[in-house]
């Protein structure tokens, strides 16, 4: 009897000693998955219980920010809302562990929901104290005035597009516009039902509101690509200086294929034999061709590579589609490639860091968007810190593409002259015009791209933009960026 009793009390025993073991395991383990499950009704009904820290734009603006609900909870409300969508995301009842949280919501979640490990300190004085815990307040790089205009003038151009402001030097984001777009305030409703048929009718339209064309779509450069070709050809000394002659034949006879390429409206180049500024100037897609051909596919994807392209790891930290310029090793496809087509495909934030790395002297910083974190008592938990992405071209490389953007806004023959010469009294616009075929034999639905700093003598912005279906570059493309350095610079 003794003996039955015994064993009994020790298999007791194990199976307690395993149910500690099993406690400790799960709160020491597997608490932080546990409660971000969805089914987690106390971390559902938690959310609404706290402040969540406020987006705000550069020099205070808020953008996004939690207010008093009823039954003491908060919504989130985004006081100018389909203007920084893109930028802010939204946050919605489901949260960041099943997809319902997107943007800058979603990539400073623990910041903005004061989890974070670097807010412990303040969550513990909260405890203490007995206050509800407050999310960290995050101030990002935006100027209202740069994403005021470039939402308006994509808006009015109406074709879906995008367009990105970059500060040359430091790398922060100053404007990022994605049109069409959507209004997150429809997000932060807290009836399940009335929220998916939201989301239902944003996913189901075929204008794609929900997508963030300024990081997330990609395009062909077109002639915009050029920039990255030139700079090749000065580099590695295929082309001497911007005053050098390079062959741009009327018809550019491909090799190894029956495949002729040609200018815009089958036009000759200057004498066949054009300085490459002038070349560049007017956009001869058979100088460019035959230089791509000559400097290899190797090499223009090399300094692809030095500009941004082909990189995964790239974030703002929203994600961000890589940009691509493809192997080739064909002389045909490698011509097309040179001058932005055949696979080419670029981000409008792409076509930002071609400007940018230019006006910055040859060295491309890494963008960003989070300019600091401040903690709910008002002391910084991160600050930014510009970071080099790149050394792409030397410092002379990069004065020489200068020069040559610059032709083409104030040459008269220059591409973007009628748009950007005379836009912006006392200020000069370095740019590169860019009409992409995009696979629809329809010239006026070619992507209509333009890259382009300013002011030249003094880079204060570089912006990047992209019509799609817009058709000229210079036509489409060239008038938004313009009014986006208009009012960053605040000049008329």
């Amino acid at each position: 009897m003794n003996r039955a009793l015994l064993r009994l009390s020790l298999a007791c025993l194990a199976l307690f000693a395993l149910l500690l073991l099993n406690v400790t395991y799960v709160q020491a383990f597997e608490a932080t998955s546990l409660a971000s499950k969805p089914g987690n009704s106390r971390v559902f009904d938690e959310q609404f219980q706290y402040k969540r820290g406020s987006i705000t734009a550069a020099g205070g603006a808020t953008i996004a920010e939690s207010r008093p609900a009823s039954g003491g909870t908060y919504r989130r409300f985004y006081p100018s809302g389909p203007v920084y969508a893109p930028v802010t995301g939204y946050d919605s009842i489901y949260g960041p562990s099943t997809g319902g949280t997107t943007g800058i919501e979603y990539t400073e979640n623990k910041e903005l929901s004061g989890t974070d490990p670097r807010l412990a300190v303040h969550n513990l004085i909260d405890l203490i104290t007995g206050k509800p815990r407050l999310g960290a307040n995050v101030e990002l790089t935006i100027s209202p005035k740069a994403q005021n205009a470039a939402y308006a003038a994509l808006k009015a151009q109406g074709r879906p597009a995008a367009a990105v402001a970059i500060d040359p030097q430091t790398g922060a984001i100053l404007a990022m516009a994605s049109y069409p777009t959507f209004n997150p305030n429809h997000y932060t409703t807290t009836n399940g039902n009335r929220l998916n048929r939201i989301d239902r009718a944003y996913r189901r339209d075929p204008l794609q509101p929900l997508l963030n064309r300024a990081t997330q779509a990609t395009f062909p450069p077109g002639s915009s690509f050029k920039v990255v070709t030139a700079s090749a050809a000065l580099s590695t000394g295929t082309v001497a200086s911007p005053q050098t002659a390079i062959p741009a034949p009327t018809n550019l006879q491909l090799p190894g294929t029956t495949h002729v390429l040609i200018n815009d409206d089958n036009e000759a180049c200057g004498d066949g034999h054009p300085p490459m500024i002038y070349a560049f100037t007017i956009s001869c897609n058979t100088a460019f061709g035959a230089l791509g051909i000559k400097l290899g596919g190797r090499v223009l994807r090399d300094y692809a590579n030095r500009f941004g392209f082909n990189n995964p790891n790239l974030t703002v930290p929203l994600p961000v589609t890589p940009s691509v310029f493809p192997r080739v090793t064909n002389p045909d496809f490698t011509a097309y490639s040179a001058i932005g087509q055949y696979n080419d495909e670029v981000t409008p934030l792409q076509e930002a860091m071609l400007s940018a790395t230019i006006a910055n002297g040859g060295t491309l910083m890494t963008p960003y968007l989070v300019q600091q974190v401040v903690a709910p008592d008002l002391s910084p938990v991160q600050n930014a810190k510009p970071a080099v992405l790149s050394h792409a071209v030397s410092p002379q490389v990069a004065s020489e593409m200068k020069t040559m953007m610059i032709s083409v806004t104030q040459n008269p023959a220059g591409t973007a002259y009628q748009t950007a010469n005379s836009s912006i009294a006392g200020v000069v616009i370095a740019g590169k015009t860019g009409t992409a075929q995009n696979g629809v034999n329809n010239t006026n639905l070619n992507d209509a791209v333009f890259t382009c700093f300013a002011p030249a003598s003094n880079p204060q912005i570089a912006v990047g933009v992209i019509v799609k279906g817009g058709g000229f570059g210079a036509a489409a493309a060239a008038p938004i960026a313009v009014k986006i350095i208009q009012a960053y610079l605040k000049v008329s």
